[in-house]
């Protein structure tokens, strides 16, 4: 199992390649002379940046002042993703810790699955292909990115951005707009034309 380890990274940032309604989402960390990338869902990424917030919220709570300045961010940054962008793996399970002992945010993107997955979810299927999605769990690729606060914080800001950055909400729907049109079920599927 290849852990992609950054403690700490130079960048870690989310990102977008493609043009809104087609965006490839990517997690991207940078730090000694490595580049990783991995891919997730956009509602991944929305997650992952609310649970941060949360996290960083409780840790502040429970630990006041001996947290440190749980409320600074580092500067923004809006550049894009490092170049050449080669994913490594799509991601499966997140988890999201607080490190006490370094005052860190820890994030871990772990590699899907797919083949095991479905062999899990299978309504037919045995015993033996259940203890085979354990134990090929194992042996996935990870990434383990290790935050200061300011960073974490900074990391949502970006993930949040860029997550908004898509296709506006219909107004009465809330599905996205799509640049071609859009058939809104609160409309019974009435589409005005132009006079």
């Amino acid at each position: 199992m290849p852990v992609f380890q950054y403690d700490p990274p130079e960048r870690f940032v989310a990102g977008t390649v493609g043009q809104p309604g087609e965006r490839t989402f990517f997690l991207q960390a940078v730090g000694g002379g490595r580049i990783t990338s991995v891919v997730l869902e956009k509602a991944q990424v929305a997650a992952l940046a609310e649970r941060i917030e949360e996290l960083l919220d409780e840790v502040r709570q429970r630990f006041g002042v001996q947290a440190g300045d749980l409320a600074a961010t580092d500067p923004i940054d809006d550049a894009p993703l490092q170049q050449p962008i080669e994913e490594d793996f799509r991601v499966g399970t997140m988890a999201l810790a607080w490190d006490p002992d370094t005052g860190r945010v820890v994030i871990e993107a772990q590699e899907l699955d797919e083949a095991a997955a479905e062999a899990a979810l299978d309504p037919d299927g045995t015993e033996t292909e259940l203890e085979v999605f354990a134990e090929e769990a194992h042996n996935r690729d990870v990434l383990r990115v290790h935050l200061t606060p300011a960073a974490a914080r900074a990391f949502a800001g970006r993930a949040m951005r860029v997550v908004a950055a898509g296709r506006p909400n219909c107004p009465l729907c809330g599905r996205p707009l799509d640049p071609a049109g859009h058939i809104c079920p609160r409309q019974n599927g009435y589409k005005p034309t132009g006079r």
